[in-house]
């Protein structure tokens, strides 16, 4: 939590109270680990317990990154894989189109909202 702060933000706290979903796995759940991510500036949120719909758009961000990442340029290894998956994320949301979002990355769907509100 503490590095994808500091990456976002170049500070190791929030400027503002940002919602960190998660599932409801022991780890995310764990008391420290709630006051942790208060601390950060991050309001600790949960997905609903067997919920269908988060489990579907956990898949499909999964399948994204398999189809559009792995399998373009396979990593040789689990640890490579690992020190890649940063950089995937980013460049998924910076640049890869979803057919959700009319083709657009999220970063331009957010500008898009921002800039008509």
């Amino acid at each position: 939590m503490l590095e994808a702060v500091e990456r976002r933000f170049g500070t190791y706290r929030a400027p503002a109270v940002i919602d960190m979903l998660s599932d409801n796995g022991s780890p995310y759940i764990a008391r420290d680990t709630q006051i942790f991510a208060r601390q950060l500036g991050l309001k600790p949120c949960f997905t609903p317990v067997r919920s269908p719909q988060s489990n579907g758009i956990s898949e499909a961000f999964v399948k994204t990154l398999k189809r559009g990442y792995v399998q373009v340029t396979p990593p040789p290894d689990a640890r490579t894989a690992l020190e890649l998956i940063g950089a995937w994320i980013n460049d998924d949301d910076e640049h890869y189109p979803h057919s959700g979002l009319k083709m657009r990355s999220p970063r331009e769907f957010i500008a898009g909202q921002t800039a008509t509100a």
